[in-house]
């Protein structure tokens, strides 16, 4: 990636409302080189995603399939289409792969918007041939924003609390769930903490919960999930990509700060605070 990651990460945004303008050659070939490249598509424990772009007009395809309108988004260009197989470790790990798209495109100037739980998933299964055990979790519209947001889009951040990230008193410990994590005793890891708040989630839920060690040498990742979150009700647990989304933001800030380290599923078998909190992975400084 060319530019600053974190200020990439920093100005990222949910775009919902694009210009007619189509997406340039030259943005739409980086992209499909993007995500036609080996590298990009396998996440940090093997597993391998794929995506496709399909082009729209009118929420046709150029195939003639109805896609479906979805009345937040507008004057979209095509879609992202993100496909991986449907399991626990899968889902985090595809969140963290097309989270590396998503921002990917957002250096370029092209917008975008995860969306999980409000498309119809026949429709675009009929575009892409599924393999038995894959499925499509998301998608992302993508175009370029359009310069003013309409009201609705106004309203709908604001319903959503999309801009209210939660502090890091609730979302980040010290050694354990007892002591809360303050920024100026997170040492190295305080940047790459700071971009997991700052990230993208299912509803604006912020599931994630991060232990750092009491030794500075381990950030450990939890999901905290959220009680009969309607999200879930789709066969597949939404909020386990937003986990992926955090490793993401996490793993590219220790890069862009020379943090060297690497993932490990290793319970440190911390007290957790209650039963919905699970841990799910560990970043170990090397």
């Amino acid at each position: 990636m060319r530019k600053s990651i974190l200020e990439t990460i920093k100005k990222r945004k949910s775009i919902r409302t694009y210009e007619q303008t189509p997406v340039t050659d030259h943005d739409y070939l980086l992209i499909q080189d993007y995500i036609t490249k080996e590298e990009n598509l396998i996440g940090p424990l093997g597993r391998k995603a794929r995506f496709e772009i399909i082009d729209v007009a009118n929420n046709v395809s150029d195939k003639g399939v109805k896609l479906g309108t979805y009345g937040f988004i507008k004057n979209h260009q095509g879609y992202i289409v993100g496909i991986i197989e449907n399991s626990k470790m899968g889902l985090v790990e595809f969140g963290y792969i097309f989270e590396k798209v998503i921002l990917f495109a957002t250096q370029l100037g092209v917008g975008t918007c995860w969306i999980g739980g409000t498309f119809n998933r026949n429709s675009f299964e009929q575009e892409i041939n599924l393999n038995n055990d894959e499925f499509i979790p998301c998608i992302s519209p993508i175009g370029y924003a359009k310069g003013r947001q309409r009201l609705f889009e106004k309203t709908l951040r604001y319903v959503t609390k999309a801009d209210n990230k939660k502090t890091w008193v609730e979302l980040f410990f010290d050694g354990s769930f007892e002591k809360t994590l303050k920024e100026t005793e997170a040492e190295a890891f305080a940047v790459p903490i700071e971009m997991v708040r700052l990230g993208p989630s299912a509803s604006n839920k912020q599931p994630w919960r991060l232990v750092l060690s009491s030794d500075k040498k381990q950030c450990h990742f939890y999901i905290a999930h959220t009680p009969n979150y309607s999200g879930n009700k789709l066969g597949f647990d939404m909020q386990l990509i937003d986990i992926g989304i955090a490793m993401c933001h996490f793993e590219l800030a220790c890069n862009e700060k020379n943090i060297e380290g690497k993932w490990i599923v290793n319970d440190p078998q911390i007290h957790v605070p209650d039963e919905h909190t699970e841990y799910m992975i560990s970043w170990q400084a090397t």
